[in-house]
């Protein structure tokens, strides 16, 4: 069965370690392409997450960039998607497809050219913050729980102009909301989950979801052992208790994963990197009717990113237009 991983950590692992091998290699990452070949995922959303100390930085956002086409992109199995085409494309020539995503917004420091750079190089999909505040919106930690600046709100607009995704994993509360009415378009939880199941702030409250389900937007559960369960250690059959709470919420149409592989310290008992991907779907399909594990496992990240993707590439566009002009 075809799976739709909404989020990973390789690159900032990459980033901090250039030694280790996403061809070849399993030592210390959880994401290879040995491990996605075996367990049957056929997209993967690779974010450019730079460590705190370097998140102020823009030169290591290009950086991560460049590590993706160098080490990622230029193995024959694996096809950049960027537009609607490329993620049919990618399933039509059998090979995995590689998108790029932005966590946290910190290096651009307000200026939204360095934004419209990033779109221009592939990312379509943005998260504002990490943990901690920037100069866009709180985090999901920071205690005042505040929303967005100014200078955030311009980045809203300038996204739904874009047409680039955002994302309100790690983002605050108060954020959350200030998002979903100011963003013209639907927006995404890569990779959260259900706070009614395990409270914590890092999860989303069972309005937020509503919230996200009812404006068009996919929750990707993730795999973090204590966003699953309080209960340690934490086994595979917690999940379920999530989808079944969205579910119960009417999101059945709306949920995804988001494993968060390469970003966790700890993993849950089974479902320790990438490979063992394949296991959880076997859970599933004991529990679920086929058709709808399709969805949960696929089918929902698929729909919604071939609604909110572009026809063609930004370049293509400037190309077009630039024919047009000389």
């Amino acid at each position: 069965m075809k799976i739709f991983d909404a989020h990973c950590d390789v690159l900032s692992k990459l980033l901090e370690n250039p030694g280790l091998d996403f061809a070849r290699g399993h030592e210390g990452l959880d994401v290879t392409l040995e491990r996605m070949l075996a367990s049957g995922i056929r997209v993967q959303n690779f974010a450019v997450y730079l460590p705190e100390r370097w998140s102020g930085d823009f030169k290591h956002v290009l950086e991560s960039v460049d590590l993706f086409h160098e080490r990622i992109l230029a193995l024959p199995q694996m096809r950049f998607i960027r537009t609607k085409t490329d993620l049919r494309l990618a399933l039509n020539e059998d090979r995995i497809g590689a998108m790029l995503s932005l966590e946290g917004v910190d290096s651009l420091h307000g200026n939204l050219a360095l934004l419209r750079i990033l779109y221009r190089l592939g990312i379509r999909t943005v998260g504002i913050t990490w943990n901690r505040a920037n100069w866009a919106a709180d985090g999901v930690l920071e205690a005042r729980n505040g929303g967005f600046t100014a200078a955030g709100m311009d980045l809203i607009r300038e996204c739904n102009r874009l047409g680039m995704i955002m994302d309100v994993s790690h983002l605050s509360e108060k954020g959350f909301w200030e998002l979903i009415e100011a963003s013209r378009r639907p927006v995404i939880a890569s990779h959260s989950n259900a706070k009614s199941i395990s409270n914590r702030l890092r999860n989303l409250t069972d309005a937020q979801i509503v919230s996200l389900i009812q404006t068009g937007g996919v929750i990707g559960i993730t795999f973090v052992p204590p966003f699953v369960s309080t209960e340690e250690p934490v086994s595979m059959d917690r999940i379920l208790l999530h989808i079944d709470h969205i579910c119960a919420l009417g999101g059945k149409r709306h949920i995804g994963f988001g494993s968060d592989f390469d970003g966790i310290r700890e993993w849950i008992v089974g479902l320790e990197h990438a490979g063992q991907y394949d296991r959880l779907v076997n859970l599933l399909l004991k529990h679920y009717r086929e058709e709808d594990v399709k969805l949960f496992v696929f089918g929902n990240w698929f729909r919604f990113y071939m609604e909110h993707l572009p026809e063609e590439s930004a370049l293509d566009q400037g190309a077009a237009a630039s024919s047009l002009g000389s």
